[in-house]
């Protein structure tokens, strides 16, 4: 069976004939009709993939004991994911083929690979626990990545449920950086030390899952906020420059432990209107 295009350049059919690569998706136009069009946006999926390929390969590069590769890899997966949702804003490209393919990326470079990174650079050494305890940061990691995709256009947009995968990968990469450049305190043969990063690592992925409330900074992107407000920005910008690791580090701690109270005074809001 073939497909006739039609003149706006759909496609009446969307049964593929034989070995295809093709991509068929509907999408709304601005007369709020439904049209099926085929094909992908090349530039957000582009750097989507290019984050893919970042968790690809500090997965490789975890195996192979060159871990601060792996970090890097990690950070720049972190950057692109960021990116790519933006350009396809700013081009109007975005497709649930798109939202798919950034969820898939996400759990690659945000789930499978810090777990790869730590059980790699420490919790090995505590056998079948240490595995364990990495798989539940990484299936809580997918968890995450599941609930935020059926929940697109139902959760207020000012707060993440839960830490957001990249950041949870951000706490983990810092905790492996920081133990690398402090190896005269944290001995990662030390059992009490692996034991540590065990519960660092469900606990993490915990958060990740739970119902805690962490403003996402979204409504801020166009917003105007004082000049003086830069001050303390650029503050901590100096001072995380004395030891970036360790600057992010408590950074990502202190944003975590935010959620605690965003989550206690979102609920007092609530609490409010509903008298």
């Amino acid at each position: 069976m073939t497909k006739t295009p039609k003149r706006n350049g759909d496609y009446s059919d969307d049964v593929h004939d034989g070995l295809t690569f093709e991509v068929i998706e509907e999408e709304d136009t601005n007369e709020g009709q439904r049209v099926k069009k085929r094909g992908i946006y090349l530039w957000p999926n582009l750097i989507t993939t290019a984050a893919l390929l970042s968790g690809f390969y500090s997965i490789v590069a975890s195996m192979d004991g060159h871990y601060i590769q792996a970090i890097y890899a990690i950070f720049l997966a972190a950057l692109l994911d960021g990116l790519d949702g933006r350009v396809a804003r700013a081009i109007g490209a975005q497709s649930p083929f798109g939202e798919q393919l950034d969820s898939l990326s996400d759990l690659i470079a945000f789930g499978i690979s810090p777990a790869i990174l730590m059980y790699s650079w420490s919790l090995h050494g505590l056998g079948r626990i240490g595995l364990a305890c990495c798989f539940v940061y990484a299936a809580c990691a997918a968890f995450r990545l599941a609930r935020f995709n059926v929940q697109i256009g139902v959760v207020d947009k000012r707060y993440f449920i839960g830490i957001a995968s990249p950041l949870a990968a951000i706490l983990v990469v810092c905790l492996v950086w920081v133990s690398k450049d402090y190896s005269t305190i944290f001995h990662v043969k030390d059992k009490a030390i692996q034991i540590g990063y065990a519960v660092f690592m469900v606990v993490t992925g915990l958060l990740m899952i739970s119902n805690m409330k962490y403003y996402s900074f979204k409504q801020m992107d166009r917003k105007r906020v004082p000049f003086i407000v830069m001050l303390p920005v650029v503050l901590v910008l100096a001072a995380m420059t004395y030891n970036i690791p360790v600057g992010i580090l408590i950074v990502s701690t202190l944003y975590v432990l935010s959620g605690f109270i965003t989550t206690f005074f979102a609920h007092k809001e609530e609490a409010l209107e509903d008298e």
